[in-house]
């Protein structure tokens, strides 16, 4: 009899055996199973087939694999047409209304409706465009998001937007010339006693050369950053161009930051002091720059066009040219936009007239000033304001040059403004 402490071998049926192995051929032939009861008990007997039967149902279960999701289309968006004309394309299959928004784009002010194709991708084309630079961005179902199959972007003090550029403006384009380069730079500002940012732009050769070179300090507009001049305005570009066309001397070119928070508190204007105190310092300690008038220039669009006169005025002896693109005393003659409420007074007292008598009347600091700059669309909102501070300006003895164009408040005109004005300076 054999011992029920020791273990024994089962040999399991040869049918048994075959099957296991054809369902896995980890599956052993025998099993050693300790006996816990004699041999012949038929209650073992049971167990066993049960055991087996347990075996092969577990080994004959089919792998299964989860069904993969559709793959989605490829998009390609934004696509630029021969013609100029502009394809954008979204996938979003589970939308139901998708617009595309962008103002700079003509005609698209109020957004413009795209269509839903069968695969789910969304479309639209926009009208021939003149070259440039124009941002973009999608409303689906009420979220607004860039283009997630495009990596170019540019931002603003507040949003971020996709960029699409557009070839045949000369002027702008990428063109097969030397290159400067455009670096974002962070430096601490002790009038707001928090860390900034500045956009600097440094013609070709700067790194290799040791010599100094004039500052140009350009200013971006309302609801803008510091960003917005080398992205959208393609500064840099421009920059290039004109200077390996021999237009314009190789310069510095300083773009900081005009807001100093993200909404714009009525009462003084912060950034003016920032930029005397610790703008201009900064760019005089780290960059080969020339620190005296004559290879100083300021220059600004819509609200950095007022920053711009706010800051040259009341320092007249530091700056030979003054541009202002779009814009004009805004806080004297400002016009808000249609529908928008008028912004109460930046302070009170004396009118800005009053307040700089002294600078906009002194002989001494006005033979310095080499050019007194301003350009605006005759469709601009901010035309009667531009001509307002020309007359007055004119009044207390200036000459300034006045230039009307077509076209409105509108990067389609201040890239423009820029490739006529740098030409003029230094």
């Amino acid at each position: 009899m054999h011992d029920l402490a020791e273990p024994f071998l089962c040999d399991v049926p040869e049918s048994f055996s075959q099957d296991i192995q054809t369902v896995s051929s980890k599956a052993p032939p025998t099993y050693r199973i300790l006996n816990p009861i004699a041999m012949k008990s038929a209650t073992f007997t049971r167990t066993l087939l049960a055991l087996t039967a347990s075996i092969l149902t577990t080994f004959a279960q089919p792998e299964t694999t989860p069904a993969k999701p559709p793959q989605a289309p490829q998009v390609t968006s934004p696509e630029v047409n021969p013609d100029r004309s502009i394809t954008f394309r979204i996938f979003a299959p589970n939308a139901d209304a998708v617009k595309l928004s962008g103002g700079d784009i003509p005609g698209n002010n109020q957004g413009k409706p795209m269509v839903k194709g069968e695969n789910g991708v969304w479309q639209v084309t926009v009208d021939p465009v003149v070259p440039g630079a124009y941002r973009y961005n999608f409303n689906v179902g009420g979220l607004t998001v860039i283009d997630p199959r495009n990596p170019a972007t540019s931002e603003s003090v507040t949003n971020t937007w996709s960029l699409v550029s557009v070839p045949g403006s000369d002027f702008m384009d990428t063109r097969d010339v030397p290159h400067g380069a455009v670096a974002a730079v962070t430096y601490h500002s002790t009038v707001l006693n928090r860390f900034r940012r500045m956009t600097v732009y440094t013609p070709p050769g700067y790194e290799m050369s040791t010599a100094k070179l004039p500052v140009f300090y350009l200013l971006h507009g309302s609801g803008d950053s510091d960003a917005s001049w080398a992205s959208v305005g393609r500064a840099g570009f421009i920059m290039d161009n004109l200077i390996a066309s021999k237009k314009a001397k190789p310069m510095i070119v300083v773009m900081p930051a005009g807001h100093t928070s993200a909404i714009r508190a009525p009462g003084p204007d912060a950034f003016l002091q920032e930029f005397t105190d610790d703008v201009m310092p900064y760019v005089e300690k780290h960059y080969r720059a020339l620190t005296d008038r004559p290879h100083r220039a300021i220059a600004g669009l819509s609200m950095g066009g007022g920053q711009t006169l706010n800051i040259a005025i009341p320092h007249l002896n530091q700056f030979a040219y003054i541009g202002v693109y779009s814009s004009g005393l805004l806080n004297v003659f400002g016009s808000p936009r249609p529908g928008a409420p008028t912004p109460p007074p930046v302070a009170s007292g004396p009118g800005w007239e009053e307040q700089h008598a002294a600078e906009l009347d002194n002989a001494a600091s006005k033979k310095g000033l080499k050019l007194l700059w301003f350009a605006t669309g005759k469709e601009d909102r901010l035309l009667e304001a531009t001509q307002k501070t020309v007359a007055l300006m004119q009044k207390h003895g200036f000459d300034p040059v006045m230039l009307e164009t077509g076209g409105g408040h509108t990067w389609l005109n201040w890239r423009d403004y820029l490739n006529e004005f740098v030409p003029k300076l230094f």
